[in-house]
């Protein structure tokens, strides 16, 4: 992965997480056990301290950045959906970040809240634990179900699973020129049992 040190602060991954050849890693970033750091992220702990704790993920084209002597922290299981951008912010633990949301200096998801996708969290916001909030700027919706929380988590399991598959199994490979008669699809993991589960009847919006 492009892994930059700056100042001699040299990032840090725990050999448990994964973390894409094409992430990129500058300066202050911890990134803890079991997470999952996807494809062209970028986390740059240039100026405040990025952290990452157990079975967060942080998915495709992420962008996240803070300010100097402050940490932007993702806590256990918080969940950052693709292109989300956080900027010196918390992001409590089972809370989720829908995807190309933006969460401002100095907000706070609380623990197991879910931000909408596309949403505008403003600066200094402090979402409620086990809420939604959506909107440009985001206002609180309502309270989540237990069922939203276990699906939420669910979720996120997925990721964990996949940080061990891609562990185990990711490499650069050139691609083939054509499909092959035998072709295989892929084996069945947690997420065909998520997406048969959102597709069941009551499991809509």
């Amino acid at each position: 992965m492009p892994c930059y040190a700056i100042d001699d602060v040299v990032p840090v991954v725990d050999p448990s997480a994964y973390v894409h050849p094409t992430a990129v890693l500058i300066g202050d970033v911890i990134v803890g056990p079991d997470c999952f750091v996807g494809p062209a992220a970028v986390l740059r702990g240039d100026f405040g301290r990025i952290v990452l704790r157990r079975g967060a993920n942080v998915q495709d084209t992420c962008v996240v950045h803070g300010f100097p002597r402050q940490d932007t922290l993702i806590e256990e299981n918080g969940h950052i959906g693709h292109g989300a951008v956080l900027h010196c912010c918390i992001v409590r633990r089972d809370a989720l970040v829908g995807m190309n949301a933006v969460v401002l200096d100095e907000a706070e998801i609380g623990a197991e809240a879910m931000v909408a996708a596309c949403a505008f969290v403003p600066a200094a916001m402090k979402v409620p634990p086990r809420t939604l909030v959506a909107g440009i700027p985001a206002k609180v919706r309502r309270e989540l179900s237990d069922d939203e929380v276990a699906g939420k988590r669910a979720g996120t399991e997925v990721y964990q699973e996949l940080t061990v598959r891609s562990l185990a199994s990711m490499r650069e490979v050139a691609p083939l020129a054509a499909v092959t008669p035998e072709r295989r699809r892929l084996p069945v993991t947690k997420v065909d049992a998520l997406v048969a589960g959102r597709a069941a009847p009551g499991r809509g919006a």
